[in-house]
């Protein structure tokens, strides 16, 4: 083991057992957009350079979550600390074909046959990650795009609301739709006047997709992450129609209170107070992204 390895700290699991949210009832075909399954390694070996050493997060943990909370359907996104090995992610897929599509990382130079089986697998969209160790920079974007126009695929981005300004114009360009992440991942205290939230706003009411996640990445409050809403109220204002939710579990790198996934949902019934919006959040914004069947 290197000395890097040891370096990155171990994070908490999630909550072992989870439940329906108190504050409004989850609708029939509900998606969350965005979770991990991570195994150990041996078999499935952790990157070296990495911010984190995670607790395993199984297939059959992730399923009964999504049971337990009301979740019709889930997309597994490729964790950072797995880099570009999508072993995990499409044995999972593959098994629960009909349930679960994936978000991948891969090299440019992934070869052909390896691109169609994620596809095959259930994999819709490949991640940029700029945040933690392990992900695929911004350098090359455009190639990314292209890679994803031929696939059929769109593009998702882990970056921090205040890298945008100085991007914004690439992205605006890219041939394929592009998701941002958690909101921004950029801390509430900076106020919805910071320039580079206000940049990804215009992006979302210009076309981009916006995951309204990650509430306890955004602030040092602990439960129910209050300072979070008009930020939510903003982006949902900016486009109803391209906001989708996520749990983000098993809530990697979270070294603060370790929240349930239904008390992230209670928090949607505050970010979306309207349940018609609301059921178009969780239901027919992620249908139409990630290719779940018709609600």
């Amino acid at each position: 083991m290197t000395s890097t390895q040891k370096e990155a700290p171990a994070c908490p699991g999630p909550q072992s057992s989870q439940k329906l949210p108190t504050r409004f009832n989850v609708p029939r075909g509900a998606v969350d957009t965005h979770a991990h399954v991570i195994g150990l390694p041996p078999k499935y070996p952790f990157m070296p350079q990495r911010s984190y050493t995670p607790p395993e997060a199984t297939a059959k943990s992730y399923l009964a979550m999504l049971d337990a909370t009301g979740m019709t359907y889930g997309v597994l996104t490729q964790v950072s600390v797995h880099g570009t090995d999508n072993r995990l992610l499409t044995e999972t897929l593959s098994a629960s074909k009909s349930r679960l599509r994936g978000i991948a990382v891969i090299p440019l130079d992934c070869p052909e046959k390896e691109k169609v089986a994620l596809k095959d697998a259930g994999v819709v969209g490949l991640r940029i990650n700029v945040l933690y160790g392990g992900g695929i920079g911004f350098e090359r974007v455009e190639q990314y795009a292209a890679l994803c126009k031929d696939m059929g695929w769109h593009l998702q981005f882990l970056v921090d609301a205040r890298q945008l300004p100085a991007l914004a114009s690439r992205l605006s360009k890219l041939p394929v739709p592009f998701l941002i992440d958690h909101m921004g991942h950029f801390p509430t205290s900076e106020g919805i006047g910071n320039e580079g939230f206000k940049t990804l706003v215009l992006l979302v009411r210009d076309g981009a997709w916006v995951r309204l996640s990650g509430a306890y990445r955004l602030t040092d409050e602990g439960p129910p992450y209050r300072s979070t809403i008009p930020f939510a109220h903003k982006l949902v204002e900016a486009s109803p129609e391209r906001c989708v939710w996520g749990s983000d579990w098993p809530h990697v790198a979270n070294w603060g209170v370790m929240m349930g996934v239904s008390e992230l949902l209670d928090l949607l019934a505050d970010w979306v107070p309207d349940e018609k919006l609301r059921n178009r959040i969780l239901v027919d914004n992620p249908h139409r992204l990630f290719g779940f069947p018709a609600a």
